[in-house]
């Protein structure tokens, strides 16, 4: 059969997959994809060594130039309350990114209406995690009532962000401290500050880990005897074989690293699910020790 001469009765929008639903007992959990991130490949380990780097990327049968960062939202849906975890990057602030910003298009394709969401938990206030709720128009159709989460330690970082450890390719750092900067003069009436953990609804908890930024944090669902924890940033697709590599995003990378192998230790021991805003879409699997380095386990996609 030719696919080129086939009749099809509707055209979809997108011939990739967008969304990924999972069960955590009681709670509706939805990963949405807002695209991907192209970005060097020295980000993601600029303390290794470049043979090692290489070396990793080869056995990966990934290029050496440019990486493909996954960009991974999640909405919750316990009881009567619908959340949103972390915004997506919105508009490409002159960056080169064209293929990420699609989180508000693939949540109302999902039929999730923005006027249903009830909180916004942001793992972090990098531009990739805010930017979807500051394209034009987003505000307006949001409840007015919308809480924002986020950990006090992340609000009093943004005031004053230090660069001095990340090694970001140029235009970025002006970029994430312009995107928090009218983050918080657009929302700042909404956000609700939480010191190290706050249960936003029944069986979700965000808690704060530090490490990628001084406020980051992950958010665990749990309901029925499962969990599953997104754990933002504190993970990336190289850090389960090379959990030590430092992100050229982090802020503190040494104690990025320490938070990376504690999460990762944890979910080894428990079981439980993960999801990860840079892991290849849908990012839903376990997490598997390996002597002092750990294995991921992607779930088998459920139709």
């Amino acid at each position: 059969m030719n696919l080129h001469n086939a009749s099809i009765a509707a055209k979809p929008e997108e011939l990739v997959p967008s969304r990924y639903a999972v069960r955590i007992g009681d709670i509706d959990v939805l990963v949405v994809s807002d695209g991907v991130l192209p970005l060097p490949t020295t980000m993601l380990a600029h303390n290794a060594d470049p043979a090692l780097r290489a070396a990793w990327l080869n056995g990966m049968f990934l290029p050496q130039d440019a990486f493909d960062w996954a960009l991974n939202a999640v909405m919750v849906r316990s009881g009567d309350k619908t959340i949103l975890i972390d915004a997506g990057l919105g508009s490409d602030p002159d960056l080169h990114l064209p293929r990420a910003g699609q989180l508000i298009k693939r949540l109302e394709a999902a039929g999730i209406n923005l006027t249903s969401v009830t909180d916004l938990v942001l793992t972090h206030m990098h531009m990739d995690h805010v930017g979807g709720l500051l394209v034009d128009g987003v505000k307006e159709r949001l409840r007015k009532d919308l809480r924002i989460h986020v950990a006090a330690a992340e609000v009093k970082f943004w005031e004053s962000p230090d660069f001095t450890h990340t090694n970001m390719p140029q235009g970025f750092p002006d970029a994430l401290r312009a995107a928090a900067k009218q983050f918080v003069k657009l929302y700042g009436s909404q956000i609700r500050k939480f010191d190290e953990q706050h249960e936003v609804a029944p069986g979700v908890v965000v808690r704060r880990t530090g490490g990628h930024t001084p406020g980051h944090s992950v958010v665990r669902v749990a309901s029925g005897g499962k969990a599953l924890t997104f754990a933002g940033d504190a993970v990336f697709a190289v850090g389960f074989d090379q959990p030590e590599w430092h992100n050229g995003f982090e802020h503190d990378p040494e104690e990025a690293a320490r938070v990376r192998v504690r999460l990762l230790r944890e979910l080894a021991q428990s079981g439980e699910l993960l999801v990860a805003t840079h892991m290849p879409f849908p990012s839903v699997g376990h997490v598997a020790a390996v002597g002092d380095a750990f294995r991921w386990v992607p779930v088998f996609w459920d139709y």
